[in-house]
């Protein structure tokens, strides 16, 4: 930020000169190996890899490959030949698939945690890769027969359960006018082998060089949450067994140049990081209808492995390195210092904080993924820096010495604050506890939130669909000076109107978007947070509430299984918001109208109807709807991460009557119609039993059909199974919404 983005014009310009001589000496390089081109102006864009292993039952060597898509917007997919001479499957790509082998490539040799293939077409053999593995669990502690991975190896031994084999490669051309290549995806040929073998001599002979001069790492992974998974998915245990041969050769090449430049070796470091995280075996390659891509490592905040991934070539990655980012020179000296926040003593007028989490990532594990890389002879600027992750004192989020060591950082900076002075605190969660935690940090630091800015953050991913927030709140503090008293019955009419303020400005904003024709802005998520941040606003600008002294209480240790004053506040907060929570074709007073089942209902079709089927979304919003019984609701098939509601056909004649929050309800009655609808009852019986099954049907007979029509929308978007028939239900809802309208009475 200071030295790059806020670095003087003439230095950027310096920047990128060196950029591009990085480029360009690496990939004079690679083209004296002749490893990326084909002779004939073609040049390797991405190579696709995966792991193959030896079928116990048949003797077969099996390519593991979770799909045999290679482009689902060209068509293109593998075919497995067998070669019973070989006992291995020969790969075919073949392109303009018709629409029966796009369907069929879906399925590929892995299937529910089993590599299942047939040799003859007739026979089909399963195995579990576990079992293959050898996975086993002793005294607690998971483990399995793989060999582990040595410091002088960076290719499987021949003795080794898993291979890895190149199956296709992506190859482009520059087109004859512009920027523009045209590519095309081929199967793998002798010539492909060949340059692979020339790929791993050259590192072979490099190797042990490379890594005593500090251009490829030579650190064990150190076991813990994260860093477990590559060790026990595939026994890589130092971290250059997370790289390909042709990723540690053009990355040590890279890392080797950059250490050239004096004058710019940090700066160019941080491209070569960036470089980094889109290149190991964890990139994850998707076969998507827009376009073919290949995930980051850091896709998420784990190391993840595949079973088929994707490498780029140093004509596609080194995109990285010539990356140019926003320019905006700072004006004003500006030092960085890493130390404690509870230490340091320079008085400051703003101060900006990001504090970690309830749930903290565990950044003390995968950061070591960029230490391994840069412990050696780092730039100078870094010199000084402590390259080790210093994992006892990662901060553990959720215990009481969290919050202490919380308190008093926030203590140290109002303390160092004039009285005018602002801080900005950045936060993201959802948990109603750890909102209610910072409320307490910030009490007893002496603070009080003065204003909450909500701040798209994200942009629209399938990797962020769903119960992920798309921003984060900046919480405004200022020194809560003077003394300010007040009463739970009066907050909570102030918490309502602060809440319902928020919740209303952000959905104005939302529908703006979407009159103009844009995806919304805010997910309920979003809003649920807005709605915590609303509370927080409110609660913190007294110092004492029924009597308690506020900083006292926030201080008081928590107890195990009882929620605190400030929890209730917070769930009270979140209530309020759900109330605002109105979906798009219904009205505030309509929505008012229905029972918190039936909001719950709808709300969670809604949630269905954008991805979103974890198990703990459907109790988040229980709770924030006040549903007891949610579960039934749900189907008997739901599971942690693949929850859903039944379907009218799913309930039949179940919670008419009796007790419970559903019976008596009108969307009761609307399923029940459904329900006879897919039994082909006549549309004038289905009517006259929906008077009968509701007693107010002809006073809310709009309000019915506006449901119907809405779980049609949300129903008929949804993916079908052998088991699960959505859009069934989404014919019957919009032809049961027109019959309610037009029915003569």
């Amino acid at each position: 930020a200071f030295n790059i983005i806020g670095a003087p014009l003439a230095k950027r310009a310096a920047l990128e000169m060196a950029q591009q001589q990085v480029v360009e000496e690496v990939q004079s390089r690679i083209d004296q190996l002749g490893v990326e081109s084909d002779g004939n102006g073609w040049t390797i864009k991405s190579l696709l890899y995966c792991v193959e292993v030896v079928c116990p039952e048949t003797g077969w060597r099996v390519p593991l490959l979770s799909t045999l898509l290679i482009s689902l917007k060209r068509n293109i997919v593998v075919s497995l030949v067998p070669d019973s001479t070989s006992k291995s499957y020969k790969i075919d790509i073949i392109e303009n698939a018709s629409q029966l082998e796009l369907e069929n490539a879906s399925n590929g040799t892995v299937r529910n945690g089993s590599i299942v293939h047939s040799p003859d077409g007739q026979n089909v053999y399963r195995i579990k890769i576990g079992a293959l593995r050898g996975d086993y669990r002793e005294n607690g502690v998971r483990g399995n027969q793989l060999r582990m991975w040595e410091k002088s190896d960076f290719i499987p031994r021949s003795q080794d359960i898993f291979q890895e084999r190149l199956y296709c490669i992506q190859w482009m051309k520059p087109l004859p006018k512009g920027k523009k290549f045209m590519n095309e995806f081929r199967s793998v040929t002798d010539s492909d082998l060949r340059r692979e073998q020339k790929v791993n001599d050259y590192v072979g002979e490099n190797f042990a060089r490379w890594q005593t001069e500090g251009f490829l790492p030579d650190s064990l992974i150190e076991p813990g949450a994260k860093t477990d998974e590559p060790i026990r998915t595939r026994g890589w245990t130092y971290w250059h067994h997370l790289y390909s041969p042709r990723q540690l050769l053009y990355l040590a090449t890279t890392r080797e140049s950059v250490s050239k430049n004096n004058e710019l070796e940090s700066e160019l470091t941080i491209s070569f990081t960036r470089m980094l995280d889109w290149s190991t075996k964890l990139c994850r390659y998707g076969t998507g209808a827009a376009r073919e891509s290949i995930s980051q490592t850091f896709y998420n905040q784990a190391l993840n492995t595949f079973y088929n991934y994707g490498v780029r070539s140093f004509a596609f990655a080194k995109g990285y390195i010539l990356d140019r980012l926003a320019t905006e020179p700072l004006n004003s000296n500006a030092e960085c210092h890493c130390f404690p926040a509870n230490s340091f003593s320079t008085e400051n007028d703003i101060y900006i904080t990001d504090p970690p989490y309830g749930d903290a990532v565990k950044y003390e594990e995968i950061t070591e993924f960029f230490i391994a890389w840069l412990r050696k002879n780092p730039p100078k600027e870094f010199a000084f820096w402590t390259w080790d992750s210093r994992r006892a004192l990662a901060i553990k989020g959720e215990d009481e010495a969290f919050r202490q060591g919380m308190i008093r950082a926030y203590r140290r900076t109002a303390e160092l604050m004039p009285d005018n002075g602002i801080q900005v605190l950045m936060f993201t969660h959802r948990s109603g506890s750890i909102w209610a935690d910072m409320a307490n940090i910030i009490w007893a630091s002496g603070l009080q939130v003065t204003a909450a800015w909500y701040v798209v953050t994200e942009t629209d991913s399938v990797l962020r669909d769903g119960s992920y927030v798309k921003g984060t709140i900046m919480l405004v503090l200022r020194k809560r000076l003077g003394e300010a008293s007040s009463f739970r019955d009066d907050l909570g009419w102030e918490i309502e109107e602060a809440v319902k303020q928020q919740i209303e400005t952000l959905t104005g904003l939302d529908q703006k978007v979407r009159d103009q024709g844009s995806e919304g802005l805010y997910t309920d998520a979003d809003l649920q947070m807005a709605g915590y941040a609303a509370a927080i606003k409110v609660l913190t600008a007294y110092s004492n509430i029924d009597g308690k002294d506020m900083v006292l209480e926030s201080e008081a240790p928590r107890q195990p299984g009882k929620k605190s004053f400030v929890e209730d506040l917070i769930d009270f907060a979140v209530q309020t918001a759900v109330q605002f929570l109105v979906p798009i074709g219904f009205e505030k007073n309509e929505w008012q109208k229905l029972t918190a089942i039936e909001r719950y209902y709808l709300k969670m079709a809604e949630m269905e109807h954008i991805g979103e089927r974890s198990l703990d979304n459907y109790q988040n919003f229980a709770k924030a709807f006040k549903v007891t019984k949610f579960h039934d609701v749900l189907s008997e098939a739901s599971k942690a991460n693949n929850a859903r509601l039944k379907l009218s056909t799913e309930f039949k004649s179940s919670h008419m009557s009796g007790e419970g929050e559903l019976p008596g309800t009108p969307l009761r009655a609307l399923l029940y119609a459904l329900f006879e609808l897919s039994k082909e009852t006549e549309m004038d019986d289905v009517l006259d039993h929906l008077g009968q099954t509701y007693p107010h049907y002809l006073r809310d007979k709009k309000l019915m059909a506006k449901m119907a029509d809405y779980l049609a929308d949300k129903r008929g978007s949804l993916e079908a199974t052998k088991t699960f028939s959505p859009e069934v239900e989404a014919r019957n809802a919009r032809i049961l919404a027109e019959a309610i309208r037009n029915q003569k009475l």
